[in-house]
């Protein structure tokens, strides 16, 4: 079933339009001209802000960051700040204890191999030696016995370790030399477990003859081993080179990039243009440019998404080229209206005017859209509008986008599209302003309740004043430009039909008061006609206020019409056949004439010259049948054309059904239903819906509806008492 296209319903269209319409690149040129002004009407809002700053001068604004770029100089400065903050990394060096220990031993180990060399050599040695003797037996000197051990020692050793110190071991006993070993060894292992840094050494070493001084041993032994066990100690936390440069690497890789944030503030006004700052200016592109083409190159790619959407809608294949011609005109005007609209409002916000974006009316567009062309554009464009006011009120940070402004649009544009309806009366677009000024409403403070902000009343008020305006004024502008686009491009909008059915226009006086009859049977196909179309979802206002003008050829010559012969002979019983037909047939060119007159649109013309179609007139065909045998049925036809739309159609099938109907004398919803019936079956026959979109589908659902009509207005009605008893006196 297709849907109707409120695009669709045109008055006869001015010249100029009309032949605008038959242009063959119309639509080429009016995408590239959408293009073009979008392109302008952004553009502002993301080129590059270039600047004549000099080093050292005082700054005349507030300068922002137009872009996100990373700072690396900073980058590299912090990691480097984190890399030298790091302090060096010491580590408990545990063999060292082992070798030192070791080393302790190994003295002592040697001291007592070489004690037991020289015994064993005395022992050997029966003649005279160059030492001393005692008791008959060669006596090897300490010297000579020192001198053996410093070969056994390192130069270290011996260098750090003078003669006095081991004079005292070299003459000691083995149980001495034993216990000294054991004592120097234990201590110098509980030491040397401890972390002992070279600041602390000294204590360390004082702590190895504290723990000794009460060995059990001589003294000269004991002071001996002591020094043994302090030149044993040394510096176990040590620097860790290794761990050091992995602790700072790890320091200068946690430092996040430096980024200069888009919007960020780089010099406040009369602040001083230092060279750090200069630095800045330059990095994020505002002193040269060498990079320019990038916003355009966006900016342009944007556009063309935009320009797709909308190509992508007005291109479709079952749409007659005039008629996309048409409606893309009216589209690109509304469209191009707004963006220039809310353009010269962004004008405002260099003046320092918070949030102007709020006051602008941008529900406007998709509103008229919505009335003029469909609902489906319209929400599309309420998107686009959106989008695009994000960008034009960006808070003078170029290439940024205002979500804020653009959630509200959105919300505003979509409150006014959905809360329409099909049949819009001016008082109803203006409860659609203050729908939308609502819901604008609701949207700020929700916007403003997230970002958790402090705001004093007079803010608070501001915003709500703002946003009220907003949608009043949408409402209002809807309702003083959409008569200039209904005029100017012939639109027979649903408010236009709405004032044709007030029953005060001059041709609905003229039939109610010249013609009553068929002002009544014009009223009752207007109720089966709007009922049947809307069932079938064709256009139910179009077809109501087409059936009440349908008949007005009849106020012509009102009493040949059988419907307004009240209390009088019928004219017709003394007029010929042909002359009846030619009365008959007038009241449709008589009735195009009328309208044409009183500049009806073109869709109430056709209704009233095509509801009759082709049909036959039966009765007077009939007539001259019985008086002549040389009649042709062709000459008793309707002129036509037949019915061209679904809207006719089904007012030419009404017109039918309820002239029948009414000449029923006992109306009962069988008969109804049969007549109904027969009539849609005589109509399908005789190629009188040859010519529109209806399907058989449709005609049944037709049918049901107006039989479902019928039974409402024929019901059965009880008969009153009293009245009853009237009636019984009378008789």
């Amino acid at each position: 079933m297709k849907t109707k296209r409120k695009s669709e319903f045109k008055t006869k269209l001015p010249k100029f339009i009309k032949k605008l319409n038959t242009f063959r690149f119309l639509n080429i040129s009016l995408y590239a001209l959408l293009g073009i002004l979008l392109f302008l009407a952004l553009f502002d809002s993301v080129k590059p802000e270039k600047l004549d700053a000099e080093l050292f001068s005082v700054s005349d604004t507030t300068i922002y960051a137009p872009v996100t770029v990373e700072d690396k100089e900073a980058t590299e400065r912090r990691k480097q700040e984190a890399y030298d903050t790091v302090e060096d990394q010491y580590t408990l060096r545990r063999d060292y204890s082992d070798n030192r220990v070791d080393l302790a031993s190994s003295i002592f180990d040697s001291i007592t191999e070489v004690n037991r060399e020289a015994d064993e050599k005395q022992k050997e040695d029966q003649g005279p030696a160059s030492g001393e003797t005692q008791g008959g037996q060669v006596v090897i000197s300490v010297d000579e016995r020192y001198q053996n051990l410093s070969e056994k020692l390192t130069t270290d050793i011996n260098e750090k370790l003078s003669k006095e110190v081991f004079i005292p071991l070299l003459n000691a006993t083995p149980q001495e030399l034993a216990l000294a070993r054991d004592a120097v060894v234990t201590t110098v292992n509980n030491v040397m477990g401890k972390e002992i840094p070279v600041e602390e050494l000294s204590s360390a070493k004082e702590e190895v003859r504290e723990e000794l001084q009460y060995t059990p041993i001589r003294s000269e032994v004991l002071a001996s081993s002591a020094e043994i066990g302090v030149f044993a100690v040394i510096p176990n936390y040590v620097f860790d080179p290794q761990g050091t440069d992995e602790k700072r690497q790890q320091a200068a890789d946690s430092v996040q990039e430096v980024q200069i944030k888009q919007g960020q503030i780089l010099v406040e006004e009369n602040e001083l243009i230092s060279r750090e700052v200069y630095r800045k200016l330059e990095l994020v592109g505002l002193l040269n440019n060498t990079e320019s083409y990038k916003p355009f190159t966006g900016l342009t790619m944007f556009v063309l998404l935009i320009l797709s959407v909308v190509i992508f809608y007005f291109e479709r294949r079952d749409r007659p080229s005039q008629k996309r011609n048409h409606a893309l005109l009216i589209y690109a005007l509304i469209f191009s209206l707004t963006i220039a609209m809310l353009k010269i409002l962004s004008l405002f916000q260099q003046m320092d005017i918070s949030y102007v974006g709020l006051i602008a009316p941008a529900a406007m567009g998709p509103m008229i859209i919505k009335l003029l062309l469909n609902e489906r554009i319209s929400i599309i464009t309420s998107m686009i509008f959106a989008v695009c006011g994000s960008i034009i009120f960006n808070e003078g940070v170029t290439g940024t986008f205002n979500f804020t402004i653009g959630i509200y649009y959105l919300a505003g544009c979509l409150a006014g599209v959905l809360f329409l309806r099909e049949h819009n009366m001016r008082t109803r677009i203006l409860q659609t302003g203050l729908f939308i000024a609502m819901i604008n409403i609701i949207t700020i403070f929700a916007l403003l309740l997230m970002r958790n902000g402090s705001y004093s009343n007079m803010e608070i008020g501001f915003y709500i004043g703002m946003a009220a305006v907003s949608g009043i004024v949408s409402s209002v502008l809807t309702i003083g430009i959409l008569p200039f686009f209904e005029t100017g491009f012939g639109i027979l909008s649903t408010m236009r039909l709405i004032e044709l059915s007030n029953p005060n226009h001059p041709l609905l006086r003229k039939i109610l008061t010249e013609t009553p009859g068929s002002y009544h049977h014009s009223v009752m196909v207007a109720n089966l006609s709007d009922s049947a179309c809307e069932a079938i979802g064709a256009n139910g206002l179009l077809a109501r206020v087409g059936a009440y003008y349908h008949d007005i050829g009849k106020t012509k010559r009102p009493r040949y019409f059988i419907e307004n012969q009240m209390n009088i002979e019928n004219p017709h019983n003394k007029l010929s056949p042909q002359l009846s037909r030619n009365i008959i047939f007038a009241h449709v060119s008589d009735g195009v004439d009328m309208l044409k007159k009183h500049k009806m649109p073109k869709e109430i013309i056709d209704i009233a010259e095509q509801h009759h179609g082709t049909s036959l007139l039966k009765f007077f065909y009939h007539k001259a049948t019985e008086k002549s045998d040389q009649v042709f049925e062709e000459e008793f036809r309707y002129p036509g054309p037949k019915p061209q739309t679904k809207e006719i159609a089904i007012i030419s099938i009404a017109d039918s059904v309820e002239a029948a109907v009414r000449s029923l004398n006992n109306p009962t919803p069988e008969k109804i239903e049969k007549l109904v019936k027969g009539i849609i079956s005589d109509k399908l026959q005789d190629g009188q819906l040859d010519e529109c979109d209806l399907t058989l589908k449709e005609l049944d659902i037709a049918a049901q509806t107006f039989c479902e009509t019928l039974k409402g207005i024929f019901h059965s009605r009880i008969e009153y008492p009293e009245l009853t008893k009237q009636k019984v006196k009378q008789a």
